[in-house]
């Protein structure tokens, strides 16, 4: 049975998984993975982060991946229609609307930030980001482009000047979207990924051929900087810092795009004879290799050579994206080709990424209300755009991203993971899942994982997301044993609430009311669509007179 005007389907393995790779590479491998290891300064954050992607990362990318073909053998292709299937109750579409409700908000920022990436990459081409040594200089450059000053839309005196190149990848990624599946979001992505790996590779050689580039700061060199990244330090102190625990868990599920809804949605189209074992497994191992051996190594390395530990610890994803590293390539021969690349591989990061943000809702209202692709993008694309607008025009501060983010590209993610977890392993059972999972595959995955998608993912998951609660939402100090409630309560309920967090908020709970309204209306279309073909059915088995 499908729920579709038109079954839509991948036109090769290699297009289905670059797709999945592109999905998952994106600006968290080159911005928001180095952050983080910049910010913890320690190769503890790395043993921390191999162990989560062990217990969750690959589990969890394999359970969406199997889950999401068995909904599509079943004829559907959204996460609210795959999840009533796999939870065989009413409940269960109400669950599946997660998988709609996080890539669309997500996507609302994440393009604001791909826009970044475009500007900068232009900014760089045309010479006008080379602005010395002083990297002041770039911050303000970088707060006057966002509009991180004030609020509002306005283009003068150089502010929110990103309006510009949001309306160019806007209308990129809708155009790619329009053209469907194999002809939009997979041709590009075919030709973006190598694209972006050779420029990767390109920038990383530059890197590791940088030496000692001042004699008077010996200390300062490639393989120190590399050290910095690598070396555990004390990793009994590392280690028991729940934070780093936290951020490591946190990075893999934005990294690998698992409990997105997007690889539910895009492995509903494979069939039963594609390898989703190791179609799986090859998308996570490219997007690790573009995180740990491209961006890890260009970016943390490469801000130590020229700014030391100190310059870069406390930097943030976005300070040490588009503040440190705008300085770094300013101090590099031909500074306006390498940091013109660098940044424009991150657009293309960013956009095989929010291409696959758009799917999932792309997927519902044609098997939910029965629209077809060109009604669909209108709509999608109506509803994101006022997303768009809402988060850059709240840019103060980046107060609607920052709320957005913890609160959907962070909290939701835990949630919507757990959830793929305990329905593989506990829902459908852990047996007739790895029979599921293993139909038509030519790679076994190793029996010790049952054991581990059974019992150790769901308990880790639950650990992370209590430690969570307690240090992002209720402000729990375990030295002191006192709760203050974070920054993301108190602007909701504290004495002096911010306003564009409470709308951010809101924003939230209207697109999640809008999207439950949705389901509901097409649960009662898949049920007359159920009844209707039961009757047809019976028909057909009633002898003529």
């Amino acid at each position: 049975m499908t729920h579709g005007h038109i079954r839509e389907a991948w036109s090769s393995r290699l297009g289905v998984i670059l797709a999945v790779a592109g999905s998952a590479v994106g600006l968290g491998n080159f911005l928001r993975f180095p952050g983080l290891a910049a910010q913890y300064g320690s190769g503890a954050f790395m043993i921390a982060y191999f162990i989560s992607l062990l217990l969750i990362g690959f589990p969890i990318c394999w359970v969406e991946w199997t889950l999401g073909r068995y909904g599509g053998q079943k004829g559907f292709h959204s996460s609210p229609g795959i999840f009533s299937v796999l939870i065989q109750h009413p409940i269960g579409k109400y669950v599946g609307v997660l998988g709609m409700i996080i890539p669309v908000v997500i996507y609302t920022y994440y393009v604001y930030v791909e826009a970044w990436c475009l500007g900068y990459a232009y900014y760089f081409f045309t010479g006008k980001l080379n602005l010395g040594s002083d990297v002041a200089a770039y911050s303000t450059f970088w707060a006057n482009f966002v509009g991180n000053n004030q609020d509002g839309l306005a283009l003068a005196k150089g502010q929110n000047q990103v309006v510009i190149f949001l309306v160019i990848v806007f209308a990129l990624n809708f155009y790619l979207i329009f053209r469907g599946l194999s002809k939009g979001i997979e041709l590009f992505c075919k030709y973006a990924m190598p694209a972006l790996v050779l420029l990767a590779l390109i920038t990383l050689v530059r890197v590791l051929t940088l030496g000692t580039p001042d004699p008077l700061k010996p200390d300062q060199s490639i393989l120190n900087g590399l050290g910095f990244m690598w070396n555990p330090g004390d990793v009994a102190k590392q280690l028991s810092n729940p934070q780093l625990w936290l951020a490591a868990a946190g990075q893999i599920f934005f990294s690998l795009s698992v409990g997105f809804g997007v690889i539910i949605t895009y492995a509903s189209y494979l069939t039963n004879r594609d390898d989703v074992v190791l179609s799986g497994l090859s998308a996570s191992s490219a997007n690790e290799f573009c995180e740990v051996a491209l961006g890890g190594l260009i970016t943390v390395p490469a801000a130590f050579v020229f700014l030391g530990a100190a310059g870069i610890l406390g930097q943030g994803t976005f300070g040490l994206g588009f503040n440190v590293l705008p300085l770094v390539f300013s101090k590099l021969p031909l500074p306006w080709f390498f940091g013109g690349i660098f940044f424009f591989l991150l657009f293309l990061a960013a956009v095989t990424s929010s291409l696959s943000m758009l799917q999932p809702g792309i997927a519902f209202l044609e098997e939910g209300l029965g629209l077809r692709r060109k009604q669909s993008v209108t709509l999608l694309g109506l509803i994101t755009a006022i997303g768009c607008l809402f988060v850059v025009y709240n840019s103060k501060d980046l107060k609607a991203l920052d709320t957005l983010d913890f609160w959907v590209g962070t909290f939701l993610l835990f949630v919507m993971a757990t959830i793929l977890i305990i329905v593989f392993g506990w829902g459908i059972g852990i047996e007739k899942g790895w029979k599921e999972a293993h139909r038509g595959s030519e790679l076994q995955i190793p029996s010790f994982f049952k054991f581990i998608i059974k019992y150790v993912s769901p308990l880790y998951l639950l650990t992370i997301f209590a430690l969570f609660i307690l240090f992002n939402v209720f402000g729990w100090n375990p030295s002191t044993g006192e709760f203050t409630p974070s920054a993301y309560i108190s602007d909701l309920v504290g004495a002096n609430p911010n306003t564009a967090a409470r709308l951010s908020v809101l924003f939230l709970i209207i697109i999640a009311s809008f999207f439950l309204i949705l389901v509901a209306t097409a649960g009662k279309r898949w049920n007359n669509g159920a009844h209707e073909s039961a009757s047809e059915g019976k028909k057909k088995k009633e002898p003529s007179i």
